[in-house]
């Protein structure tokens, strides 16, 4: 069985699912970075807000960069 070389197949996650799971992966990791160094400097809830909200701004590039070719 041979492939053209024209034809294309479809990336793993490439679907809304994946956009999503990327998107909220990323604001987790981002909260539990602000988490941790909210720890270690006395304010983890507000840390960890803040990377929150940081992740979200982040999430939505990482998510553009990933799936801008689609």
């Amino acid at each position: 069985m041979t492939r053209r070389s024209g034809s294309r197949t479809p990336s793993r996650g490439a679907g809304p699912a994946g956009a999503g799971a990327l998107l909220i992966g990323t604001i987790l990791a981002c909260a539990a970075a602000g988490l941790g160094v909210g720890a270690v400097v006395g304010a983890p809830v507000l840390l960890a807000l803040v990377g929150g909200f940081a992740g979200v701004g982040v999430g939505l590039w990482v998510v553009y960069d990933r799936f801008r070719d689609l």
